[in-house]
């Protein structure tokens, strides 16, 4: 049943959700926003960089610098840089799910500079092909539009119905089940309930990811 699996990047593969958000709540307050690490991913985590300073526009009443969104990225990326490490089972995972015939890929909220970045300061980038890591930048809507998933099943020839997803996010879990491909979301540090109700079975380790999948076992 199962042709590809498609991961989501931060917070499935990479633990940058904290990390991302402490520099974000870090900045809005530093523009007189302020606003907790419990703040920033409730309102912000599975949102476009964009829609971010949107939003944080809209509540400040006022534009942020031109340069925010530049200044953002280099101080999350110096933080990744220092601190940024994979998510506990990550490697084997893909690792289990190669070794048993099926293909992978990544299907990224960020920017691909940003999903080679973190692919590759945490030892996971040569997991993946080339071609395999695909953003919601490409297409036209970014999740919970199920653009991205049907784009990167495209791309790797495979029909939804034969795609599982891997996601921490309810934006996530809905795009995925919108585009008509399983959906499993990732819970250890995520709102069990609420990737549920977005129609997502649940794993709370990746080590369980193989055997969701049905693989056999090594």
């Amino acid at each position: 049943m199962h042709e590809l699996v498609i991961f989501d990047c931060d917070g499935v593969l990479v633990d940058s959700e904290v990390i991302s958000n402490e520099v974000l709540a870090r900045m809005l307050t530093r523009e007189g926003l302020p606003t907790t690490l419990r703040e920033a991913r409730r309102a912000c985590q599975g949102l476009l960089l964009t829609d971010i300073r949107d939003q944080a526009e809209a509540k400040l009443g006022r534009p942020l610098p031109p340069e925010w969104l530049a200044e953002y990225e280099h101080e999350r990326a110096e933080e990744f840089r220092r601190s940024l490490k994979a998510v506990p089972g990550a490697a084997e995972a893909v690792q289990r799910v190669k070794a048993a015939g099926l293909k992978v890929c990544v299907a990224s909220q960020g920017a691909l500079e940003k999903t080679r970045l973190t692919l590759g300061l945490t030892g996971l980038r040569e997991l993946f092909p080339a071609g395999a890591l695909f953003s919601a930048y490409d297409v036209p809507r970014p999740k919970p539009d199920p653009a991205l998933f049907r784009h990167a099943a495209a791309t790797m020839g495979v029909q939804p119905s034969a795609c599982t997803v891997i996601e921490d996010t309810p934006s996530g879990v809905t795009a995925a089940v919108a585009a008509g491909m399983r959906a499993i979301g990732y819970a250890a540090d995520s709102d069990e309930h609420a990737l549920r109700n977005a129609g997502a079975e649940i794993i709370r380790s990746l080590d369980k990811l193989p055997e969701f999948l049905g693989l056999p076992r090594t």
